[in-house]
């Protein structure tokens, strides 16, 4: 199955000041996004009030995002004392 990726705002501005702060953590992101695409179900599925959400950890970040359908949806990159 072929799936699109759709970033929300907050995503696209943590996104942006990583690529200024921690280029090696930014390529990381960016090689397991396409690892995303290719497999969503295979990260970590998350519970209770974020039941749905699939989580991945970058050291003290986690990326948070949510498969509808054929749309793979970014929703947060935040550390992780924020993100839950």
């Amino acid at each position: 199955m072929d799936y699109s990726v759709e970033f929300s705002s907050q995503f696209e501005k943590s996104i942006n000041k990583l690529k200024q702060r921690d280029k090696k953590l930014f390529e990381q992101i960016q090689k397991k996004l396409i690892d995303i695409v290719k497999n969503p179900e295979h990260y970590k599925p998350l519970r209770n009030v974020l039941a749905g959400y699939r989580r991945i950890h970058f050291g003290p970040f986690v990326l948070i995002y949510k498969i509808d359908n054929d749309i793979i949806r970014v929703i947060s990159l935040d550390h992780h004392d924020r993100a839950y």
